[in-house]
């Protein structure tokens, strides 16, 4: 009997999302290679988990470097930075403060633009947005995930004949919540636009959207049941206990070569095969079954401020270099023009690090020319935990480079 009460008390304990108290967000500067090599046996010894770059093996001299600590490291890793010379600085003082003040809107309506919305409601969304536009929105199931959750997807565009589309797909990292708000955000605007304003009407009778809110369902649902910083996918990998796979490293685009991991427990782990995971395969067969309608392929990440195009698996560069970074110039200078957010741009592997098996450019080397990915706000002072009363500013923003891109794509593709 006690026994029993014992394995329920556990299971209950367990059951409890993951708390952050004490735990601390930090960046740093490595000045030189002592500075580089502390940081990489940190990561080790105290388990760090990179918010940016996505490992600590990417780490470079002279790139900042975002880490959360947890609370028992804490203390340790800031006497270690200071006694190294290395500059730092903490972002996150409590990362669960941060997170508590994340939820910052007043608005708890079931489903808002305005708040993260959970996965059942994002699902009951998109349902009910297509039931009440019919002329414009049309919902299919593209795959279903490891732990058998169906992954929707949504068209948006007036119906017509050989039309040229443009594939945009959020939540591919967990934990990056403003993603899946923007996707929906997109959607909004394109129905509430439609037959008002004359770009987004001129898009959608030219092209269709074909909408992705959420990639990573069980990896998104985790974030909201059990752990806030869950990155990976939710599937089992064999002859080891830890879970998960990098959907972004699991493309056949220089797959598991740099930049990436091969160790299951890494949070770049790219995955036992090119597309082993099922919502990774479920997006590369849609997209190779419309290849020859789909113009373009936009991303959806956090965090950091930029535009990236092909390649990030190499530092050769892409065919359509010059037009590709043409069209991400234009497109920045659009998104910089409503509230002067600052965005880099250029091509992945000389922006801002190497990393293989990207969809981005698993895409451009299917044939998908116009293919960027998007990292939204911000530059580190929230990092994943961007307050909700940013994804109004952050998804307008976004919505007029996406609507740049379309332009050129509609006319140029």
């Amino acid at each position: 009997m006690w026994a029993i009460l014992l394995l329920a008390s556990i299971a209950a304990v367990s059951a409890e999302p993951r708390s952050f108290y004490g735990e601390k967000v930090f960046r740093a500067l490595p000045q030189n290679a002592e500075h580089v090599e502390l940081l990489k046996s940190m990561a080790q010894i105290a388990g760090l988990d990179f918010w940016l770059p996505d490992t600590a093996e990417l780490v470079e001299q002279g790139k900042r470097a975002d880490f959360h600590a947890d609370s028992q490291a804490s203390y340790e890793v800031q006497a270690l930075l200071q006694q190294s010379g290395m500059p730092y600085e903490i972002m996150i003082d409590d990362l669960q403060e941060a997170l508590e003040k994340q939820r910052d809107s007043n608005i708890r309506a079931v489903h808002s633009y305005e708040k993260y919305n959970d996965l059942d409601t994002i699902n009951a969304w998109s349902a009910n947005i297509a039931a009440q536009n019919p002329g414009l929105v049309s919902r299919s199931q593209m795959g279903s995930s490891y732990e058998g959750r169906p992954i929707y997807l949504l068209k948006v565009g007036k119906s017509g004949v050989n039309k040229k589309a443009v594939f945009i797909d959020c939540g591919f990292h967990a934990r990056e919540w403003i993603t899946p708000a923007f996707c929906q955000w997109f959607v909004k605007e394109a129905v509430n636009s439609y037959g008002v304003e004359a770009e987004f009407t001129s898009l959608l009778d030219s092209l269709d959207f074909y909408i992705l809110p959420v990639l990573n369902v069980d990896g998104y649902v985790y974030t909201w049941t059990t752990n806030r910083m869950w990155r990976k996918t939710r599937s089992p990998n064999a002859n080891s206990s830890c879970v998960g796979t990098d959907p972004n490293r699991n493309f056949n685009a220089g797959w598991c070569t740099v930049g990436a991991s091969s160790r299951a427990c890494d949070e770049t782990y790219c995955g036992a095969a090119p597309e082993s995971e099922p919502e990774t395969k479920a997006l590369a067969n849609f997209i190779r079954q419309n290849i020859g309608s789909i113009k373009g392929y936009l991303t959806i990440h956090s965090y950091s401020q930029m535009l990236l195009f092909p390649y990030s698996y190499t530092y050769s560069i892409a065919k359509d270099h010059n037009e590709l970074n043409s069209v991400a110039q234009g497109a920045v200078n659009k998104l910089t023009s409503l509230y002067r957010t600052k965005y880099t741009y250029g091509a992945g592997g000389t922006t801002i690090y190497l990393a293989a098996g990207g969809s981005d450019d698993w895409a451009y080397d299917t044939g998908v020319k116009y293919s960027f990915t998007f990292e939204l706000r911000d530059t580190g002072r929230y990092g994943f935990a961007l307050p909700e009363t940013q994804i109004k500013p952050t998804s307008e923003e976004t919505l007029l480079a996406v609507k740049y891109i379309a332009n050129h794509i509609k006319n140029n593709a």
